[in-house]
């Protein structure tokens, strides 16, 4: 148990790759728009990275048990 105040490795970890799963939505977006042309705003594209970082992040931090 981690003392209070500090944050367990396990929802560090999760958290970071919740960040990286932002980022990379972020990285394709903007990738496509160079491509076709800014089909979307950048609010929906904001909103869109949020989801993708929550969705990541709990997906890692409840999976962090079950994978080696």
């Amino acid at each position: 148990m981690p003392a209070r105040g500090t944050v367990s490795h396990r929802t560090k970890a999760s958290a970071l790759w919740g960040l990286v799963g932002a980022l990379s939505f972020l990285v394709l977006a903007q990738a496509a728009r160079l491509l076709d042309g800014p089909s979307v705003g950048f609010l929906p594209l904001l909103g869109v990275a949020i989801v993708v970082a929550l969705g990541t992040t709990a997906v890692t931090y409840h999976a962090a048990d079950r994978l080696p």
